[in-house]
């Protein structure tokens, strides 16, 4: 059953044929013209004209009420009239009908009819208040209508209740009262007054405001199983409150035979039987109206039923998600599953999602994901399954728009091309759009061609502004849709034209023909300080017109704008006219106060001093106080202009408390901060005490002492600097003169630690304070001795002569030796071209005197490196090594050494050689204690048979015709080169050497003293911990932060140690590149 409607058979309305007789009154008089219009259809709308279709004039005096009736508060005489007519008018019907038209006539009275205002409407017999009812979302339209002389005037007010949000709205000169849109705000008590000079009437109107039924709650319907439950909800609010009635199919329900629970919000029954299936309906009501809800109940038992048709084929693409559908109806609700291929486990990953409706959502389809699947539905009464066929296509569709947002000069052009990839077979779905922000792009050429679209590539020429936005690549297939964006700027320039308000508060561009810069700079000149020089005074968006700027007192300002973007900068506006800013007193002191002082007993105050743009008015002037700290005083003061004040006979650094203040002639700038500062300095007159020293090792030592009081230090404490010299060597007691090293440790501390002092010796040690005057008193010198430590490596080794299986080696003592020698370590082992090597030998020496070795038991053509190092009772120090290969069988490898060769010689015969002999020749000093050679190379003797066939040639005829004639044009050739040289002029050889440097000469010099490289340090392949491995380190354990600042620089500012504990090192000597091979000594 549906809800309750209203049918209305309209009729022609019409007003009734009467004769209305005419009105005579008096001047004064309230007169009412009634219209009592006919029934019809609403909306019905009274209108008051002539016989000429004229509107009778309405105001305060004369108005209609809601009614239709035509209202006089008084009669005048110029109210006569024969042809008062009011029509009503119907729209919905398009009829308009007209009342026969009324008379008044109006007479002059003989007195003044004066009275107070009386309520026509609402009419005095209803009493002083009346209750009006109002429904909730409607319009309250209240009336007054008063009649009296001189004419009353009608106000409103609401005496009780909240008040409405807004102002209520008055029509008809102040006699209606309406509120649109009503809400339970607007209830309350209303008051109309009329009034005139001759009194008031006042009227209540009550407001009720309610409201038809509306739905809280409507029962729901659905499929029920058999043997379920049913609660039907039914919830309604109104005012009055609505009544609550169920119905079934139509009819009430009769609480007395219905199986069910009922009451007025529910319904309820168990056990649901096929013969429940009904229309269960809600009936609310009150004086309003009545709204009914219905729910249909359908109790059903059948099998699942799958709506989805069989054998379905979907398809997708690699990396997006897969819908398989399988949509039933079933009751009981049947449980659903999928299963793919032949396998009967359901799918349950986290990959499968099973929606509500029964379709299967497969997430980032994979390509294993093609193949079949069936859904499988089941409940009480039954089971169904279909299938499903998925197939995966390849990748998914990608785009590119190239060039990527790019930026282009207006009128310039410019090319989008959007390259994409797809599955090829989707080749026939495949789809190319184009979008500019949004809109789609025809496919023809637009705008006579200037816009050129072509499937995959777009062509502006001759952009404009209108052309910047964000172009949009659109692809799609019949599995995917993908986009790709660009967004293209176009760049143009700006022209400013400059105005400045009256008081200079702001800038403004005026014109401008491009949106498109980045900022806008206003820039200022001021031509009291710094005249011509444009300063930037601040940025502004690139799209705004005005700013506000913040000005600096006493100055001379004229402004120009800059605008810019990506392109670079606008040309600059013209400037602004100029304006002068007032004086005013300082608004900041001046910055970075300290103290500076060269002498012990003054004090120098310095400052920063303010910019001219700061100083804000004449005359600056800068007021300093000071006191001294800690002590009741009062502030001392003097005025300076420039910017330092020095204060003489001052105590040697004692703290003071310094102010500094801006003054000009307009005032003093704002309170300054007190800042603290120190008189002069004075070098610490106290030393530092309770030195000690404890022996870390052979070569580092750590130091401790007991700083000078804080008093004594009188200044600023910068470190401490500890100074020692090597006063004998422990070795042999030979006394030295003193050479004083020191180290910095800076700041206020008590130990350090000294690198790199000299095993087996004593030293003497002092302690001093400095401070940024200077150094104080140094400690009393501790005496303290370094105990042994390995030796450094012997000066030399020499091969002296090579024998098919043995050698003689002979070398040096150590540079120094650090220590009572104990004896030495001779090792070798055989090496190759390859760097590979053989085992390491040990030959222990035991005498400390010896320093030649003879080694046997060698293998013949062999080469070999040999190693020895000297050794203390620490320990052996770094091996001196060289390389040397043995004799064949049955040869002879014994060196020789020639007599003494005269440093002016240019060449020296080598006789007794062998033919056919390699040998190695060396150019040594005469005394050659070390490995060191001047000249080293290997050379080659010739055989007797090749010998023999340069004697046969030289005794040829012919040859020696050929040999004199070379010699004839050779000194034909030196003779004319002697002559042109002559002609030429005559130079020094200093001033050829200087214009023409020798290169060969300049890459020797080079070499030499380039950058130096040991090379026969490095290690072969495997060696290197057999060779060191009893060399012991001496490294210390303490923080690198212990050590000082040397004056070698081995330590920074704040004493961290940068460089190693070793010694000085021997300069090195220039090797030759010869041969490897060799049978005199090579050097190592």
């Amino acid at each position: 059953m549906s809800e309750e409607i209203e049918l209305i058979v309209p009729s022609v309305p019409k007003f009734p044929k009467e004769k209305i007789e005419p009105l005579d009154v008096e001047h004064g008089d309230s007169v009412i013209l009634h219209c009592n219009p006919p029934k019809g259809i609403p909306p019905l709308h009274i209108y008051w004209m002539n016989i000429d279709l004229q509107h009778i004039p309405q105001d305060e005096r004369v108005s209609m009420s809601l009614k239709g009736d035509l209202y006089f508060a008084n009669v005048e005489e110029n109210d006569s009239r024969s042809d008062y007519c009011c029509f009503a008018a119907f729209p919905r019907l398009r009829t308009i009908v007209q009342k026969m038209p009324m008379t008044l006539k109006v007479s002059r009275s003989n007195f003044i009819k004066e009275r107070k205002p009386k309520l026509l409407i609402p009419p005095e017999s209803a009493g002083s208040s009346s209750s009006v009812t109002v429904i909730k979302g409607g319009v309250l339209l209240l009336e007054c209508i008063a009649e009296g002389l001189p004419t009353p005037h009608l106000s409103w007010v609401k005496v009780t209740g909240n008040l409405p949000k807004d102002e209520p709205e008055t029509e008809n000169f102040g006699k209606i009262l309406k509120i649109d849109q009503v809400t339970a705000a607007d209830e309350g008590t209303y008051q109309c007054t009329a009034s005139n000079p001759m009194g008031r009437a006042k009227h209540e109107f009550h407001v009720h405001v309610e409201e038809p039924p509306r739905w809280i709650k409507e029962p729901e319907g659905g499929v029920y199983s058999v043997g379920t439950n049913l609660v039907l909800l039914c919830e309604a609010i109104g005012n009055p409150e609505p009544t609550i009635q169920w119905k079934l199919n139509g009819m009430p329900i009769d609480s007395r035979t219905f199986r069910g629970r009922i009451s007025a919000r529910e319904i309820s029954l168990t056990n649901l039987q096929l013969q429940d299936s009904a229309v269960y309906q809600c009936e609310a009501s009150n004086k309003h109206g009545t709204i009914l809800a219905s729910a249909n109940v359908n109790v059903l038992n059948i099998a699942p039923l799958i709506l989805t048709s069989d054998g379905e084929n979907y398809a997708t693409v690699v990396g997006y998600s897969a819908f398989l559908h399988c949509e039933i109806f079933a009751s009981p609700a049947a449980d659903i599953r999928w299963t793919k291929d032949d396998s009967i486990e359901p799918l349950s990953t986290l990959r499968y999602e099973l929606n509500k409706n029964g379709t299967l959502e497969i997430k980032e389809t994979k390509k294993e994901d093609s193949g079949s699947y069936a859904c499988w539905a089941a409940n009480s009464v039954g089971k169904r399954a279909i299938t499903a066929n998925l197939d995966i296509r390849g990748n998914a569709t990608k785009l590119v728009v190239t060039p990527k947002n790019p930026r282009v000069l207006k009128s310039h052009s410019i090319l989008l091309k959007c390259q994409s990839e797809y599955d090829s077979h989707l080749k026939h779905s495949f789809k190319l759009s184009w979008r500019k922000d949004g809109d789609e792009l025809p496919v023809n050429s637009t705008e006579d061609g200037r816009i050129i679209l072509d499937r995959d590539t777009l062509f502006i020429s001759s952009v404009t502004l209108e052309d910047q936005g964000v172009y949009t690549c659109v692809a799609s297939t019949s599995l995917d849709r993908v986009t790709a964006e660009s967004q293209l700027i176009v760049l143009g320039k700006r022209i400013f034209s400059l105005c400045v308000n009256s008081s200079m508060q702001y800038v403004m561009p005026l014109q401008h023909f491009c949106l498109l810069a980045s900022f806008s700079i206003i820039e200022f000149e001021e031509n009291r300080w710094e005249p011509g020089r444009w300063q930037e005074l601040t940025r502004t968006p690139g799209n705004d017109t005005t700013t506000l700027l913040s000005l600096a007192p006493y100055m001379n300002y004229q402004f120009r704008v800059v605008s810019v973007n990506a392109v670079g900068r606008s040309q600059p506006s013209k400037p602004s006219l100029r304006y002068a800013t007032p004086p005013a007193a300082p608004d900041k002191n001046p910055e970075n106060i300290r103290v500076e002082a060269s002498e012990p007993n003054e004090m120098v105050m310095k400052w920063e001093p303010l910019k001219p743009v700061e100083r804000n008015g004449p005359g600056l002037e800068y007021k300093v106080s000071w006191r001294q700290r800690g002590v009741e005083a009062d502030w001392n003061e003097e005025m300076v202009k420039k910017h330092s004040l020095t204060l003489r006979n001052t105590p040697t650094f004692v703290p003071y408390e310094i102010k500094v203040q801006a003054v000009n002639n307009l005032g003093s700038g704002p309170e300054p901060n007190v800042t603290i500062g120190y008189s002069g300095e004075d070098v610490p007159d106290a030393a530092p005490s309770g030195v000690s020293v404890d022996i870390v090792n052979s070569t580092l030592v750590k130091v401790f002492w007991f700083g000078i009081p804080r008093d004594r230090v009188r200044g600023h404490l910068r470190g401490y600097k500890v100074s020692w010299w090597k006063t004998k060597s422990m070795l042999d007691g030979k006394r030295h003169h003193p050479e004083k090293h020191f180290l910095t440790f800076v700041g206020d501390r008590n130990y350090g630690m000294i690198p790199g002092l000299e095993p087996f010796s004593e030293f003497r040690l002092t302690v001093l304070a400095y401070n940024a005057k200077g150094d104080g008193p140094e400690s009393s010198p501790v005496v303290f001795e370094t105990p042994e430590g390995v030796p450094e490596q012997p000066r030399f080794l020499r091969i002296l002569n090579f024998d098919k299986d043995s050698v003689t080696l002979s070398w040096g003592l150590p540079k120094k030796a650090n220590g009572h020698l104990t004896g030495y370590i001779l090792q070798y082992q055989i090496i190759n071209e390859t760097h590979e090597i053989g085992p390491l030998n040990d030959v222990s020496v035991t005498n400390r005197s010896t320093l030649s070795w003879r080694l046997s038991g060698l293998s013949s053509s062999t080469k070999y490196k040999f190693y020895v190092k000297a050794c203390t009772v620490k320990g052996c120090g770094k091996p001196v090594t060289e390389e040397g290969l043995t004799m064949a069988q049955g040869s002879k490898g014994i060196g020789k050494i020639s007599e003494a060769v005269k440093p002016t010689q240019k060449f020296h015969p080598i006789e007794a050689l062998e033919p056919g002999t390699e040998y190695t020749v060396r150019l040594v000093t005469k005394n050659w204690v070390d490995n060191n050679s001047i000249f080293e190379d290997v050379i080659e003797t010739r055989g007797r048979a090749y010998a023999g066939i340069y004697d046969g040639i030289s005794t040829q005829g012919w040859f020696i015709g050929l040999m004199c004639a070379i010699a004839l044009l050779t000194l034909l050739l030196l003779t004319i080169c002697f002559v042109r040289r002559n002609k030429g002029g005559k130079y020094s050889v200093k001033e050829k050497e200087d214009l023409h440097p020798d290169p060969e000469a300049q890459s020797i010099k080079d070499e030499i003293f380039g950058e130096y490289s040991d090379s026969d340090e490095k290690p072969l392949k495997g060696s290197l911990q057999s060779i060191n491995g009893d060399i012991k380190a001496t490294e210390s354990a303490d923080s690198l932060v212990d050590y000082g600042e040397g004056e070698h620089g081995m330590f920074n500012e704040d004493g961290s140690f940068i460089g190693a504990y070793s010694g000085s090192k021997e300069k090195g000597s220039v090797e030759s590149t010869g041969s490897s091979t060799a049978t005199f000594p090579l050097h190592a």
